[in-house]
């Protein structure tokens, strides 16, 4: 069995379950979508004056290594119409892998696990709805134990 790998989606432009059900049907034929959290409507994080954003996490397969998976995922974005505005603003998609498996990966442009998930609740609401006991293979902690660390007001299931 494959290690599982772990994806967030956001977006908070233009239709948003619709951007969240493109990206999703975007990644076939490279990966396949094993399972999916619910959709969670959260406030904006980092830079506050901006719409709400949807977000969902999903287990996928794949045979891409890490970096060709994240190359495989900004060309999604892209794709989709996503443009460069500035950390943490509005975006029409976002597309980032939390988990690779068990794998550690520090490249200058590829962190893996993502460095700021355990900060997050809209990525650890929907993360422990679908993989509470899975273990971040640096904090060694489940993600249900990051999960009730941080404050999860404002983050509802659609």
């Amino acid at each position: 069995m494959a290690a599982p790998i772990y994806l967030a989606l956001g977006t908070n432009l233009g239709d948003r379950e619709a951007n969240l059900q493109i990206a999703k049907d975007s990644l076939v034929p490279n990966v396949r979508v094993v399972q999916e959290s619910s959709i969670y409507v959260t406030p904006p994080w980092g830079y506050e004056d901006q719409p709400n954003f949807l977000n969902q996490v999903i287990e996928i397969q794949t045979a891409l290594e890490p970096l060709s998976l994240l190359h495989y995922l900004k060309h999604i974005e892209t794709g989709m119409g996503r443009l460069k505005t500035f950390r943490n603003g509005p975006r029409l998609i976002d597309l980032d892998i939390l988990f690779y498996g068990k794998q550690v990966v520090q490249e200058e442009y590829l962190q893996i696990p993502h460095p700021r998930l355990q900060e997050r609740a809209f990525v650890l609401v929907p993360l422990s709805e679908i993989a509470p006991e899975f273990v971040h293979p640096v904090l060694l902690e489940t993600v249900q134990s990051l999960l009730s660390k941080v404050d999860a007001e404002g983050v509802s299931c659609l």
